[in-house]
């Protein structure tokens, strides 16, 4: 925790070092390039936390999916269980009967109808 503050914290003052040798520290400090630096060394620390804290994982996880279960939501694919973001992701077709749920996890060809 406090490898990933001092990182933070020292990637943050290398970054005000590297403004104050600008021309203009304040047009290049107060920028939205500087909000997104300070959000990348942010997750950068993030990342240390989970690298280094076991218990950091579970939660980054979770997180992870409930973000895809959010994007699966914008394409019409609900999930029920945050696990099935996994196998729902990778899904090309999706096979059900006429009540819209899977009955079997089997796509067999039954019948062949030519005219």
């Amino acid at each position: 925790m406090y490898a990933a503050a001092a990182t933070f914290l020292a990637m943050f003052i290398h970054y005000i070092y590297d403004c104050f040798q600008e021309s203009s520290f304040v047009e290049s400090f107060v920028s939205v390039e500087t909000i997104h630096e300070i959000i990348e060394y942010f997750i950068i620390a993030v990342s240390i936390v989970v690298v280094a804290v076991p218990e950091g994982l579970p939660l980054s996880v979770t997180i992870a999916l409930a973000y895809s279960v959010g994007k699966m939501k914008e394409e019409n694919n609900l999930v029920r269980y945050l696990q099935a973001c996994e196998t729902m992701g990778g899904a090309d077709n999706i096979c059900s009967d006429k009540t819209g749920t899977l009955t079997k996890n089997l796509m067999t060809v039954t019948r062949i109808f030519s005219e």
